[in-house]
C-alpha cells in the first residue's frame, strides 16, 4: 500500500514526512517545491537516499498519488 506520512498544524497535509511506495518506507529529507491547484495540493520531495518523488493529496477523495520521477 502506497502511503505518506504528514505533518499537519493548521490545515491538514502541510509537510509530508515520509512515504511508503513498492513496500519500501522513505524519510523526506527536503521538499524541493509546493503547489495548489483545484482541490488538490503538490509536493516535489526528496528523500534521505536521494530519490525524488512527486507526491499530489486530493482533497475531495482524501487520497495520495505518489509519483516517482
Amino acid at each position: 500500500m502506497n502511503t505518506v506520512e504528514c505533518r499537519s498544524d493548521s490545515t491538514f497535509a502541510e509537510r509530508p514526512l515520509s512515504l511508503t511506495w513498492g513496500g519500501v518506507r522513505y524519510e523526506i529529507a527536503e521538499i524541493v517545491a509546493r503547489w495548489r491547484g483545484p482541490g488538490e495540493k503538490g509536493f516535489r520531495v526528496k528523500t534521505t537516499d536521494g530519490q525524488a518523488f512527486d507526491l499530489t493529496y486530493r482533497e475531495l477523495s482524501d487520497e495520495w498519488l505518489i509519483q516517482p520521477i
